[in-house]
């Protein structure tokens, strides 16, 4: 079995938020690709995306437009299908924020699936881990959800996530996943803090909501990875 809780440590300095579509291979982490917005990167203007007038006065700009997380994820999936592609996959959905990259990833590897020689089967399952409120992650983790986890034995395990942050939440994860002896599990997350990893883009210290992302429930009805607004975050503050 092989698994990476030495690269989510908790005590990781999260100094850094990164956004990222991250492969972080458990048994192995060698190399670090990404594209980096530096801290200078005003982003896009949101006259020039189709934002909800419910969200005009909340956001500041839009960081990762839908055409080029699609396009990344894409790309995801056929890493997938390379890496994991010789066994039998569980997908497991981190709920709630995951579940449109988690949609998606999975489109790309069903259509991997149908259109070339390799195909392999495929199971889905959901859990929610929650810890945030506001912007601060609370510290108290809690696991919420999933079937009988036992069928994970012997399985490759495929955790799409939303966001890795201090990394508590995933390493309570992989010590629940543990129990059951998966052959093997890697980590997708569509935002981390945490190198090395191989990630596809990486921006400033930024709290992002969008495609899925929220902030206490809000903004995930948009297609755009964007910035929340200082006024945004008082309208919606719990």
């Amino acid at each position: 079995m092989k698994w990476c809780e030495n690269d989510l440590h908790p005590d990781h300095p999260c100094s850094l938020a990164q956004l990222v579509f991250l492969t972080q291979y458990c048994n192995s982490i060698s190399t670090c690709i990404l594209t980096l917005i530096s801290d200078e990167e005003q982003g896009y203007d949101l006259d020039l995306f189709c934002i909800p007038k419910h969200y005009a006065a909340d956001l500041e700009r839009v960081y990762i437009p839908h055409g080029l997380i699609m396009d990344r994820t894409e790309r995801l999936a056929r890493d997938i299908m390379k890496d994991m592609g010789g066994h039998h996959i569980v997908a497991l959905c981190v709920l709630k924020g995951g579940y449109k990259f988690f949609a998606d990833l999975l489109d790309y590897i069903k259509a991997l699936n149908r259109n070339s020689d390799r195909s392999i089967p495929m199971t889905v399952d959901f859990i929610r881990l929650k810890s945030y409120q506001n912007d601060q992650s609370t510290g108290d983790i809690k696991v919420i959800g999933g079937d009988d986890l036992s069928t994970l034995t012997g399985k490759n395990v495929l955790i799409v996530e939303d966001i890795i942050d201090t990394g508590k939440t995933m390493k309570t994860l992989l010590e629940l996943l543990k129990q059951y002896n998966p052959k093997m599990v890697k980590v997708f997350s569509l935002t981390s803090t945490f190198p090395p990893l191989v990630v596809g883009f990486e921006v400033p210290d930024k709290f992002v909501v969008g495609y899925a992302l929220d902030y206490n429930e809000y903004f995930r009805d948009l297609n755009h990875i964007c910035v929340i607004s200082e006024t945004g975050k008082e309208k919606y503050k719990a």
